[in-house]
């Protein structure tokens, strides 16, 4: 990567990713209101934005700060397009560069920018083993889980009803053939560290759609998107907080454009998950370059809960990948061939209606395995149910979860009582119903986790204002 330039999703100007797989960070498309009213017209729209927002989707870019000043550059930005992504502002070095000290200005003016002009934003990124602050990278084990939970919260808090999508957690999969995550500071914290992460996310911005993003999961026969599919699954079987998935689509000769994009896209969002582009760019030029880019419109068009497409830059001057000339105007701020059939693609396009069954299986690849997430193996109990509580504490907030283990005999219901320090509150709950907010606060199962077999266990977990609970809680079965 030229180191003169931003880089894509995320890797400081200083430090070159390796070009084998492209790396970007997450960098989040921001969401078109759910309801976009389709507008009538007699002619075919014009700008790229307004294409999109006929369909229902928006069309966004990857903008960086210190470019609001050029006027070619906010030009194109004010008059294509309809959602914004900061580009590395919102990055955990960016917002939070000393431990507990927040600073927001690069990215304010970005979500300020476009506020203004009626755009949406997405967030990016929450978490992320990339882009940390020298702090955070001196970090290990708890104190760092709770460091990155406390990031989460307090970003993710001071721009509640702002954004529209976050990049909640960023390439946390590894390449190669194994399917599982990358071995990164934060993984060592334990494997639990995406769900915490986006139940955080939750409960502080619990208006906003919260996504997973990553690069290199744009084929449907890759191990890395298999891996990323069976963790959403398991996620949207389980509870977890989680609306949509991120591809970022960095397309060139060493990682083209898959045949099977579309059934990556359908598979995801078959599983209850809008799917969204968040950081295109395509190197080439001329017909080549041009049709590739027709395609990703047009398989994401096909694709109900496709919700939108982000290029990563504008002019092809501002692009991490410069050389590649991967973008849709050329240095100069001109429209290129790729414009012209990226546009003809958003204006030939339609909607449909969101399917009601999957997709079968695709031919290119066997279906990823249907596994539920281990389970807790519960401590010796008779016929009535155990619990406990495990915590990711920082200053001034927790977040608990706690397991919830059947004895002998299967449990057809359960409660669970937890005593709090005095001062502490409960400001989110799920997977359980909570009587109070504080003081002996009492869980009670919902409808789907109330059934319990002999020997296993369930979860439900919470947030919350103060110190956590230390005492044992008290399981009762019903």
């Amino acid at each position: 990567m030229n180191n003169a330039f931003a880089r894509a999703s995320g890797r400081p100007a200083t430090r070159p990713r390796p070009r084998t797989a492209l790396v970007s960070a997450v960098v989040g498309l921001a969401l078109v209101a759910t309801g976009v009213m389709v507008a009538s017209s007699a002619s075919a729209a014009t700008t790229l934005g307004a294409s999109a927002a006929e369909k229902g989707r928006y069309f966004g870019a990857a903008i960086a700060a210190n470019k609001l000043g050029d006027s070619t550059y906010v030009g194109i930005l004010n008059r294509e397009f309809n959602s914004v992504t900061p580009e590395n502002e919102m990055k955990i070095d960016a917002t939070e560069p000393q431990q507990g000290q927040f600073n927001f200005s690069n990215a304010d003016r970005i979500v300020n920018h476009a506020i203004s002009r009626g755009m949406s934003v997405r967030g990016h990124t929450l978490a992320w083993h990339s882009q940390q602050p020298g702090w955070m990278q001196n970090m290990s084990g708890t104190t760092l889980r709770n460091a990155m939970l406390n990031h989460v919260t307090r970003v993710a808090t001071y721009y509640r009803g702002k954004i529209h999508s976050w990049d909640v957690v960023n390439e946390a999969f590894a390449d190669g053939s194994s399917g599982g995550r990358r071995d990164s500071n934060l993984q060592r914290t334990g494997n639990d560290w995406i769900e915490a992460a986006f139940r955080a996310a939750r409960a502080a911005d619990p208006g906003a759609k919260l996504c997973y993003n990553d690069y290199n999961t744009d084929d449907w026969t890759h191990a890395k998107t298999q891996g990323v599919y069976r963790m959403v699954q398991d996620f949207k079987q389980r509870g977890v907080p989680i609306d949509c998935v991120g591809f970022q689509s960095h397309f060139n000769p060493n990682s083209p454009y898959p045949g099977n994009y579309r059934t990556t896209l359908s598979s995801f969002a078959a599983l209850g998950v809008d799917v969204q582009i968040t950081e295109l760019d395509i190197e080439g030029s001329g017909t080549q370059q041009a049709n590739t880019y027709r395609n990703v419109v047009t398989d994401c068009l096909a694709v109900p809960r496709c919700n939108g497409i982000t290029v990563w830059g504008i002019r092809d001057s501002d692009s991490w990948r410069s050389g590649g000339t991967p973008l849709l105007f050329d240095n100069g701020g001109n429209k290129k061939q790729a414009y012209n059939s990226t546009l003809e693609a958003l204006n030939a396009g339609g909607t449909t209606p969101p399917p009601t069954t999957a997709p079968p299986p695709p031919t290119t690849a066997p279906p990823p395995p249907t596994t539920a997430p281990p389970p807790t193996t519960p401590p010796p109990g008779g016929a009535g149910c155990t619990a406990s509580v495990s915590l990711n504490q920082w200053n001034g907030g927790f977040v608990a979860t706690v397991h919830v283990n059947a004895g002998s005999t299967r449990l057809n219901g359960w409660s669970v009582s937890i005593a709090l320090p005095g001062g502490s509150t409960v400001t989110n709950t799920w997977n359980a119903q909570a009587s109070g907010t504080s003081g002996n606060v009492t869980f009670r199962n919902v409808s789907y986790n109330g059934t319990v077999n002999p020997g296993t266990s369930t979860e439900f977990g919470f947030q919350g204002n103060g110190t956590g609970p230390s005492a044992t809680p008290t399981c009762t079965a019903s």
